[in-house]
């Protein structure tokens, strides 16, 4: 394990997969859209082992969810979960990944800031499988700035579960008009297959995953990240509004 995270090595394979030109295309792509795919963002058999690790821990550990969230217009999230908590202490690979210098640094580059990997214990890490009609993860923004997307699996566009995203709008956790937005924006939609990764600017991006239209399995890794830039407002100005969420979802259980 220490040996795929090798800092010398991994500066290389960044050196050699994402020269200044591919860099600069990357950067204005995400400038403009708030997302782009980057499967090779690891080596194939670093990818591999992360698909590898996450399945270990659904089989280890997952909780279905089926909530409305007031701050964002109630949209729903049906899925099943693995929590941050349990990632962070059941999967060194997954940890050291996250907060592997060489990556951040060349995701920082295609960002145009700097990502720092400090958010909170529950916001680090999610894993989710959505596995029945109409399981989505509803119209949302993200607390912190970026997310990386690893699809593990995911069945083909015909049944669902493409990513939708309308980037550059704002979070008003107390009048989040989500369909007011959706009225007076385009939407983008993205398809994938398995394998592929994503980065996405998820503060300003509201974006969803289209409602499975029959039981299928789409499972996935989310590593979250901080702007710099924005980092003391998110922790300080929003009232620990993850912490109320959790609440809302609990008592939404009950």
């Amino acid at each position: 394990m220490n040996d795929m995270l090798d800092k010398v090595l991994l500066q290389q394979y960044y050196k050699d997969n994402f020269p200044e030109q591919r860099l600069f295309i990357l950067r204005n792509e995400f400038s403009r859209n708030g997302f782009i795919k980057l499967r090779d963002v690891v080596s194939d058999t670093l990818r591999q082992q992360v698909t590898r690790e996450v399945k270990k821990l659904i089989d280890r550990q997952i909780e279905r969810r089926d909530l409305h969230l007031a701050t964002t217009d109630y949209t729903p999230r049906y899925m099943s979960v693995v929590r941050s908590e349990f990632i962070a202490e059941n999967s060194e690979l997954i940890c050291a990944l996250s907060k592997c210098e060489s990556m951040l640094a060349m995701l920082s580059v295609i960002a145009d800031t700097n990502i720092i990997a400090s958010v909170s214990k529950d916001e680090e890490y999610l894993i989710t499988q959505q596995e029945r009609k109409g399981d989505t993860h509803g119209w949302h923004w993200g607390d912190y700035s970026f997310a990386l997307i690893w699809i593990i699996e995911t069945p083909p566009i015909s049944k669902g579960g493409m990513l939708q995203c309308v980037p550059h709008t704002t979070w008003d956790k107390s009048n989040p008009r989500i369909h007011e937005i959706l009225c007076s924006n385009p939407i983008a939609t993205y398809g994938f297959e398995t394998g592929d990764i994503y980065f996405l600017r998820t503060d300003t991006t509201l974006h969803r995953t289209v409602p499975l239209n029959e039981d299928a399995t789409r499972i996935i890794l989310n590593m979250t990240w901080a702007d710099e830039k924005h980092l003391d407002r998110n922790l300080h100005g929003n009232d620990r509004w993850w912490e109320n969420e959790h609440a809302e979802a609990a008592k939404s259980l009950t």
